[in-house]
């Protein structure tokens, strides 16, 4: 059975939800925060090098660290062609994008500005005011797209949402962003709320 360490408030969220959706049996450790850093607990250095979560371990023993590895891990061996678009399809170059358009831009962008608060930025200094231009960049992307298709990669519910709604939810408990001008964007977490899988993801999970 696959075992996912789990740490609340993280990217490990993305995995409980995948799994939810495809129905997979798995166990679920919870781990918990440092207490005065906020940081992973020293225990999951144990688990894998990296020593953050989320981590996953196969069936065979292997450790995966990285919530995009994770999942396209997930979806390779037991996806059976769900949440994916076959690579023939018209959408899938969307997905592709998608996919990797989470940890690749809008993630890193809010983390620059949490950081930046975090070591005392001023909010008029100019790398302050770049990483604010680039989170609301990237949500305009994201709200564009959502205007045009209820999910990431077109017409159909995929593992690009799964990537996504991460940066929109749990991602502002810690680089707050007011996302009322982007409606597109709350509408799609409207209908991601309603997904029984991401509701039983929330409860076993504790997602915010």
């Amino acid at each position: 059975m696959l075992t996912l360490h789990h740490l609340g408030i993280s990217q490990s969220e993305r995995v409980i939800w995948l799994l939810e959706e495809l129905e997979l049996p798995y166990a679920l450790k919870h781990y918990t925060r440092d207490p005065v850093t906020r940081l992973s607990p020293p225990e999951l250095k144990a688990v894998h090098p990296s020593g953050t979560a989320p981590l996953l371990t196969t069936e065979e023993g292997v450790t995966i660290a990285e919530s995009g590895a994770i999942v396209q891990f997930i979806l390779a061996r037991y996806g059976d062609g769900r949440l994916a678009p076959a690579v023939q399809d018209a959408d899938f170059a969307h997905y592709l994008y998608w996919f990797h358009f989470a940890n690749g831009n809008l993630v890193p962008h809010l983390g620059r500005v949490m950081f930046f608060g975090l070591a005392g930025v001023a909010a008029n200094h100019s790398a302050m005011g770049f990483a604010h231009e680039r989170v609301t960049r990237a949500l305009a992307m994201l709200n564009d797209r959502l205007a045009e298709t209820p999910w990431l990669a077109g017409a159909e519910f995929s593992a690009a949402d799964v990537m996504n709604v991460f940066g929109v939810t749990t991602m502002l408990h810690f680089s707050p962003w007011d996302l009322s001008p982007y409606p597109h964007i709350l509408a799609w977490l409207e209908r991601v709320a309603q997904r029984p899988a991401y509701q039983r993801a929330k409860r076993k999970g504790d997602l915010v």
